[in-house]
């Protein structure tokens, strides 16, 4: 990253003296700087009250009442893993947890449900159909609160900030149908080869 930011003040300079505009470069950089810190801290309240009511809502059972109405689609969704093994449950929380926007929360519960996913895996250390499904749905997860984009709009002084949930839910759910196909239909194209023999037999 150093080398990547280096280089594009680097040629923020370079463009700066070849159009003979370096004197407003100083001022430009100030102003840009300024305004981030005002946006920040803008953000700073705005997200700490999204967070607070998804950390009520979360402490209410929302969640896990919204794990508990995912469970008949997520067993279909992962029929290798078993209904009861632990990996099931940390599935239904990580994925409620990122429907709800609540990321902080959602983390703990994926890097869990891998963990528990790989005590089911054949061949440790190389991906399961139902690993890559898994990082699938939470790259592209459904979003019915999206908390972090509702801040930055707040922030930036946006009338109605709100506007943007209805189109936000399709577009993620159109996100999520597509990275579910798309772990689906690859799964069936490149099937992993059988597991190799234990040692010793």
């Amino acid at each position: 990253m150093g080398v990547l930011w280096t280089g594009l003040l680097l040629l923020a300079i370079g463009f700066a003296a070849a159009n003979g505009r370096l004197a407003a470069l100083t001022p430009a950089a100030l102003d840009a700087a300024r305004a981030a810190v005002t946006l920040a801290l803008g953000l700073a309240g705005v997200m700490a009250l999204w967070l607070g009511l998804m950390r009520v809502a979360e402490e209410a059972g929302l969640v896990r009442a919204l794990a508990r109405a995912a469970r008949p689609l997520l067993r279909r969704l992962f029929p290798e893993v078993p209904p009861e093994h632990p990996a099931m449950a940390s599935i239904l929380m990580n994925v409620a947890a990122n429907v709800l926007g609540l990321g902080n929360a959602a983390t703990p519960f994926g890097v869990k449900a891998m963990q528990e996913l790989e005590t089911l895996n054949p061949r440790p250390g190389t991906a399961t159909d139902a690993q890559a499904l898994l990082c699938a749905i939470n790259t592209a997860s459904l979003q019915l609160v999206p908390a972090t984009v509702l801040a930055l709009r707040a922030a930036a002084g946006s009338q109605a900030p709100g506007e943007i949930i209805g189109p936000t839910i399709v577009a993620s759910a159109c996100g999520a149908v597509a990275a579910v196909a798309a772990a689906k239909v690859l799964a069936r194209l490149r099937p992993l080869p059988p597991a190799p023999p234990a040692e010793g037999r």
